[in-house]
């Protein structure tokens, strides 16, 4: 003869049973966990064109030497004394918190002054890894046309955007972070890890 508290357990166990073999409650519970398991991709906010710079070294450098490469980019200047140093020591900082195979691309938006040597000094002082962080100068037309209508920041001049802007293997833009919005440079670092791992399929 049973006990009551093996009864009580048996009829614990038949409930608990009964509640999971109802289809409502197993659809359920595979809407709740698959959501939580499974982000939602970033957006594509249009493609990269091609384009032919000069980078630090004086070599040239276009967007086909990005493909297959999660990137960020940024717009900067060297003889600029305010934001850009600030952009430049948070650029450093990713360059620190990514993977290797992630790229960090800056350009510059006077390339009058900002020659291949002016910017290998600059990208010195931020410890730049040249074989991750490339620095192009070069025609006023082609800046102007990526500033502006590729990455849709602006147009090419002093008072230029301070937003990093994310870009994926296919050389598409996925995000744009600002440089003084809380912590947007974290969220940036994780959006990369999440591209560089194959995680967002959009």
């Amino acid at each position: 003869m049973k006990s009551e508290k093996q009864c009580a357990g048996e009829n614990a166990y038949s409930t608990l049973a009964d509640l999971w073999s109802r289809p409502l409650a197993c659809a359920l519970f595979v809407i709740l966990f698959s959501g939580c398991a499974r982000e939602k991709p970033l957006p594509v906010y249009g493609d990269i064109p091609s384009f032919e710079l000069l980078n630090q070294q004086g070599n040239k450098f276009g967007r086909s030497s990005l493909d297959g490469h999660v990137w960020i980019a940024d717009f900067i200047y060297t003889n600029c004394e305010s934001s850009c140093p600030r952009m430049s020591s948070k650029m450093h900082s990713i360059q620190s918190e990514t993977a290797p195979g992630v790229k960090l691309v800056s350009f510059t938006v006077d390339p009058q002054r900002d020659t291949p040597q002016a910017l290998e000094q600059y990208g010195k002082k931020y410890s730049a890894d040249e074989k991750r962080w490339t620095f192009l100068t070069g025609e006023q037309a082609t800046l102007q046309m990526l500033d502006r209508d590729a990455f849709k920041l602006g147009d090419l001049n002093m008072d230029h955007s301070t937003r990093f802007v994310l870009v994926d293997q296919k050389g598409r833009v996925r995000g744009y972070y600002a440089l003084f919005d809380g912590d947007s440079v974290s969220q940036l670092v994780k959006d990369a890890a999440r591209l560089e791992a194959g995680k967002d399929q959009a």
